[in-house]
């Protein structure tokens, strides 16, 4: 009871802390992680209770405010995020908590929608297809990217797929890697228990990243919605629930407009159906695609 005790200290919100100190004890963390990836299911439970009781997914939230240039905070609040999935999966059915994810989704659904109709977008159908029926394997940004990019012409049909995607983002961190090292911490650094290394990625640890990103299903983020607006020249929207409504990465830089190109509009989802983090492509309102959507 003591381990679960003080995790139950470490992250619950009752008094204002600071949000880098929230998850300061990462053995306990990856103790956390490897009991909720355990073949025992009532070890998982058990974690998944606790974690659900502490609101971990709210501890991302807070994290994920910290200033993008935090990379221990921006890792600390993925380990989070990965918690809060697992804790959600394998936790007992809980009424209560049923009501709190089904609310939460469907506030981020609609702020998303209110968002799309002042755009005139709406989800594409075969994505929104591709969430309610099948678990995200991690290749959905890169899938939501490759229709868009399609869309707009950029990309041959027979060329818009994931693994094109995946490959473009890959060598384009790879090739860059300035621009890139500072954002993503090392798990074996000073955020791993015990460890005396910097919390940056070593060159090592840089090109397995970007072998794992380019070859599996691993979920990509930031870093590669940011190489590939880069790789194709293009600015890339992203429509979310939280503020701001929409997130412009652009390969002009931050305040740049991307030239004359029209812009790839894709939507991210945290609760999404209850399957997690999730990525759409978005395309034009036209009177086909709202009677598509209808019969749908």
């Amino acid at each position: 009871m003591g381990k679960r005790n003080k995790l139950k200290k470490m992250l619950s919100p009752p008094t204002p802390a600071p949000v880098d100190a929230t998850l300061d004890d990462d053995e306990l963390m990856d103790d956390l992680l490897a009991q909720l990836e355990s073949r025992d299911e009532s070890v998982k439970q058990e974690s998944a209770t606790v974690l659900n009781d502490m609101q971990i997914d709210k501890v991302a939230d807070r994290l994920e405010s910290v200033p993008k240039k935090d990379p221990k905070a921006r890792y600390k609040a993925r380990q989070a995020r990965k918690a809060a999935a697992l804790a959600e999966s394998y936790a007992p059915n809980d009424a209560d908590a049923d009501a709190r994810l089904e609310r939460e989704a469907k506030e981020e659904e609609e702020q998303i929608k209110k968002t799309c109709d002042e755009l005139g977008l709406m989800i594409h159908e075969a994505s929104l297809e591709l969430t309610t029926h099948i678990t995200p394997d991690g290749h959905c940004l890169f899938s939501a990217v490759a229709d868009q990019l399609s869309l707009l012409g950029i990309l041959p049909s027979s060329e818009a797929t994931y693994a094109t995607c995946r490959k473009a983002a890959a060598d384009y961190i790879h090739s860059h890697p300035d621009d890139f090292l500072p954002f993503l911490p090392s798990d074996v650094g000073e955020d791993s228990a015990g460890a005396t290394e910097p919390g940056l990625m070593n060159r090592e640890q840089f090109d397995r990243y970007c072998t794992t990103m380019r070859d599996t299903a691993v979920w990509g983020g930031e870093p590669e919605v940011v190489a590939l607006s880069r790789a194709f020249n293009v600015p890339i929207h992203v429509v979310q629930g939280g503020k701001p409504p929409v997130v412009v990465h652009d390969p002009a830089g931050q305040s740049g407009t991307g030239g004359d190109r029209r812009p790839v509009y894709i939507s991210y989802h945290r609760r999404l159906y209850g399957l997690g983090e999730h990525y759409n492509s978005l395309r034009p309102k036209t009177l086909v695609n709202s009677i598509k959507s209808v019969f749908h």
